[in-house]
């Protein structure tokens, strides 16, 4: 064993391994607390050092701090200019960022690009109950967010507050409330600012209108749906338009649609379906097992043995899984190094 000693002419030199500062609180006094204010009536030990006061005129924000003053006229004075002062900063702070406007959870399209991805970004306040702040916080980012981000311009306990709504129409956010409330003149007050306010008792609720409000975000996509096809049986000219004498082998052609053009099995032309007879009249639709004459807008080179399949466009949602498919995809094209 070593013999070790400490030289008791030097300096000290330690760690410290625990601190605390000691207040007394006591019934009776008037105390200010964020935005909150009010006398002690009553202290309730939950744990050492841990009490509950009853008195505040409202809920306080974990992590506000408190101070004892000496009246409640002067509380009041201290409550309201911290809550004014707080609003004017979060207004300042987060207007004309040029933030993306919703009108609702599920239906808000915006068409922002930049270099031809697009990136959107969806604005949050998060009102939870106390110690669930996290929770949700961490399950909202596991979706996601190659083309709309989520940003949180607010997380904290509590029920939902007049400056949360300010905060709200001027970052352009959604309020969601997980185990909260939304004291009567709140709600008004939102609906008078135009903003929306959701509550939820179940996460999973939360976090699929969070998908929905981020897939309204996505530009949708493009898709040709083949409705029939008919085979090219004759051409006849008729001035300078060339008609081809078709027989429908699937489906139904219809005037109007997009109409692909494919010979050899190679396809050489996309273009619209712009004339259709059926013997000499001129008809909307064609079933199969029917001849009809069809024209095609300023295409004249079909010849027989083409098929010509028929299409309507139609607009698909995209889900946020399928656009980060596409972004991958977009960067390995254009070689974009993030």
């Amino acid at each position: 064993l070593q013999d070790l000693k400490a030289n008791p002419h030097r300096n000290a030199k330690g760690t410290v391994i625990e601190a605390a500062t000691f207040v007394a609180l006591k019934i009776g006094d008037i105390v200010v607390c964020g935005e909150a204010f009010g006398k002690v009536l009553s202290l309730l030990v939950i744990f050492p050092y841990v009490y509950q006061v009853i008195g505040l005129t409202n809920v306080p924000i974990a992590g506000d701090e408190f101070v004892v003053v000496l009246s409640l006229n002067v509380a009041r004075e201290k409550a309201e200019a911290l809550a004014e002062s707080l609003r004017n900063d979060r207004i300042s702070a987060k207007a004309g960022d040029g933030m993306i406007t919703l009108s609702s959870l599920a239906s808000a399209v915006s068409s922002g690009r930049l270099s031809g991805l697009d990136l959107h970004q969806l604005n949050i306040i998060l009102k939870v109950g106390y110690r669930s702040i996290e929770a949700v916080r961490q399950a909202l980012q596991v979706l996601p967010q190659d083309n709309v981000t989520l940003k949180f311009l607010l997380q904290s306990a509590g029920d939902v507050s007049a400056s949360d709504v300010d905060l709200a129409a001027a970052g352009k956010a959604l309020i969601l409330g997980f185990n909260v409330k939304t004291p009567g003149s709140v709600k008004s007050y939102a609906d008078n600012k135009g903003v929306e306010i959701r509550l939820y008792k179940v996460i999973y609720e939360l976090i699929d209108d969070v998908r929905n409000a981020m897939e309204g975000l996505l530009q949708p996509v493009e898709e040709q749906v083949k409705i029939g096809s008919a085979e090219v049986r004759a051409i006849f000219s008729g001035g300078s338009s060339r008609v081809a004498g078709c027989m429908v082998t699937e489906g139904k052609v219809m005037k109007g649609c997009g109409v692909r053009v494919i010979r050899n099995g190679k396809l050489v032309y996309v273009g619209i379906l712009h004339s259709l007879r059926r013997v000499k009249e001129i008809v909307n639709e064609v079933n199969a097992g029917l001849e009809c004459g069809i024209g095609i807008k300023n295409y004249n080179d079909s010849e027989e043995g083409d098929i010509l399949e028929v299409f309507n466009r139609v607009q698909k949602k995209r889900t946020l899984e399928e656009a980060s498919a596409s972004m991958a995809a977009a960067r390995e094209g254009v070689g974009m190094e993030l």
